[in-house]
């Protein structure tokens, strides 16, 4: 399955150590391999959620390609080499959120969700290192739920990984998944990375 990158003649880089961006990148028949950014993402700050999912997708593959030693190492390969990296943040009544902080602002986050909805915009960029030529966009979902009884929401706290994903919230965990009434837009981009902005833009820097 995972051989389209071979097949199409290039090599993939996902950046990001997301597990369910690797789900969703393998899922679309890609091999790759993983390097990740050491950014500060509270420091890139805008006021647009839109805008801000793009400028954190950006430094990452800036970051990531300065890791590398630069995008002239690739610009002699007889293939080129793709880096993805994505950025996804909650947004819920109009304030931006990104990963909770603490137990307080996690709980604040997922009580805020019960009985409600919350909107989830996700960017991509895709670049191609051999040649520089980049694609990047941004997508929306909104996710609307049930009412979540109190025992979940302390039962979501005390799992460290609700506090590695943007607004606390991570669809395919078992603990939240029965609680989701339904989701407009695509659940991969609730998930981290929109496939058919993903695939469009692989496609559109080879």
């Amino acid at each position: 399955m995972a051989k389209k990158a071979m097949e199409k003649g290039f090599k993939l880089i996902l950046g990001s150590q997301s597990m369910a961006r690797k789900q969703i990148l393998a899922e679309m028949g890609y091999d790759f391999t993983i390097v990740t950014a050491d950014i500060d993402e509270k420091a890139i700050r805008k006021e647009k959620p839109e805008d801000l999912v793009v400028a954190i997708a950006e430094a990452k593959a800036n970051e990531i390609i300065l890791k590398l030693g630069g995008e002239s190492q690739f610009a002699q390969d007889s293939q080129p080499t793709l880096l993805i990296t994505a950025d996804t943040v909650v947004v819920y009544k109009g304030v931006i959120r990104e990963k909770p902080t603490s137990k307080d602002e996690a709980r604040e986050f997922i009580k805020g969700y019960s009985g409600s909805h919350g909107g989830v915009v996700g960017s991509v960029l895709v670049r191609n290192l051999k040649t520089g030529v980049r694609r990047g966009g941004w997508d929306k979902a909104e996710v609307y739920f049930h009412e979540i009884p109190e025992h979940v929401i302390d039962d979501l706290i005390d799992d460290a990984i609700t506090f590695k994903v943007a607004g606390g919230l991570m669809l395919e965990h078992p603990l939240i998944s029965p609680f989701i009434d339904s989701v407009v837009g695509g659940v991969d981009t609730v998930m981290g990375l929109p496939k058919e902005l993903t695939e469009k833009f692989i496609n559109g820097v080879l």
